[in-house]
């Protein structure tokens, strides 16, 4: 077996929910006989090594540094050894090719998307353009960067989309700085929100849908769909804090349209150029034009109310199995 450094934590809005993720996936690794070595990065991205325990994971505890380019890891007046980095982080400075970046640099192989496919995913306008090339369907949007931004774009965006639509960061996740405009006169402030996260922001369609998920492995590998079930739309609260939200693993689909959807993103998976996991969301209109993607996470959440692992577990993969055959797949 391996020795894994499972990275988790970091600086972006999903910190908790990558602390959680790193748990599961320490625990599997760990089921599987793998020697696991857990680094937490805190929210100002200091790095420290940490102690399983029997508690949540918290990014604290001494100090760790990876040298580069040597790519040795130091922690607590120690050399600790592995094999492969598990980088579960989620959003910026982790998913969108830095921190992949880095392990290139030191020559470390790592499970998930390379440093390309990360940045591609993480920006949605990117993502969208190759989708598109790709033939792929999409909802309408546009895309609109801070430098270009002025208050007539209001009216082009409205007249071209309609309203209600959606506001959100190109480069963000979990639905942070997303913002429902219903009128008018709630776009600027929406548009100025999405800016606090970056430079570009999308604006889309507001499309009446069920939201299905698929998770996909190399291969490409698809697993049987699931579905979103939230009173509203699927916000960051709806993600992760709404009892109510409900997922139904599989999907109440039939066996064409479930064919497809899991077609569509086997089809994401390779335009991006992805390799390890993703987790590919679509949006349904069942009497319109049927799965629009939405978005593909090269890292998607794994706690225990994820759908990543809950996907691959109906389709006949436990935890165990799962994250050991991703790892074993980086070091091959």
């Amino acid at each position: 077996m391996s020795g894994v450094l499972v990275l988790f934590g970091g600086k972006s809005a999903e910190h908790e929910v990558s602390c959680e993720s790193a748990a599961t996936v320490a625990d599997s690794l760990t089921a599987a006989g793998h020697s696991v070595v857990l680094v937490g990065i805190d929210s100002g991205g200091g790095w420290h090594l940490v102690d399983r325990g029997a508690g949540p994971l918290v990014a604290d505890g001494p100090p760790a540094s990876l040298a580069v380019p040597s790519g040795i890891l130091e922690a607590d007046g120690r050399t600790l050894g592995f094999d492969v980095v598990f980088p579960v982080l989620h959003g910026p400075f982790g998913e969108d090719g830095t921190v992949q970046g880095l392990l290139e640099v030191v020559g470390v192989p790592y499970v998930g998307a390379g440093v390309l496919a990360s940045a591609a995913a993480m920006d949605k306008d990117v993502a969208n353009r190759l989708f598109a090339q790709a033939g792929l369907p999409l909802a309408r949007s546009i895309a609109i960067s801070l430098d270009d931004y002025h208050p007539d774009t209001d009216q082009r965006l409205v007249a071209e989309l309609g309203l209600p639509l959606f506001v959100k960061p190109a480069a963000l996740g979990s639905s942070a700085g997303t913002r429902r405009v219903a009128e008018d006169f709630e776009l600027p402030d929406a548009i100025a929100t999405a800016f606090k996260f970056g430079d570009k922001a999308i604006i889309e369609e507001a499309v009446t849908a069920r939201e299905i998920e698929v998770a996909v492995l190399d291969g490409p590998e698809t697993s049987v769909p699931g579905e979103i079930v939230a009173a509203d739309w699927y916000d960051y609260e709806a993600k992760y804090q709404d009892d109510a939200t409900g997922l139904l693993v599989p999907a109440p689909l039939g066996e064409e349209e479930s064919d497809m959807v899991r077609q569509l993103a086997g089809r994401a998976f390779e335009a991006l150029g992805v390799r390890g996991l993703a987790r590919v969301d679509f949006f349904y209109e069942e009497d319109g034009r049927g799965f629009l993607i939405n978005e593909l996470n090269t890292m998607p959440g794994c706690t225990s109310r994820s759908m990543f692992p809950m996907l691959w577990a109906a389709t006949g993969v436990a935890n165990t199995e799962l994250f050991d055959g991703l790892v074993r797949s980086a070091l091959r």
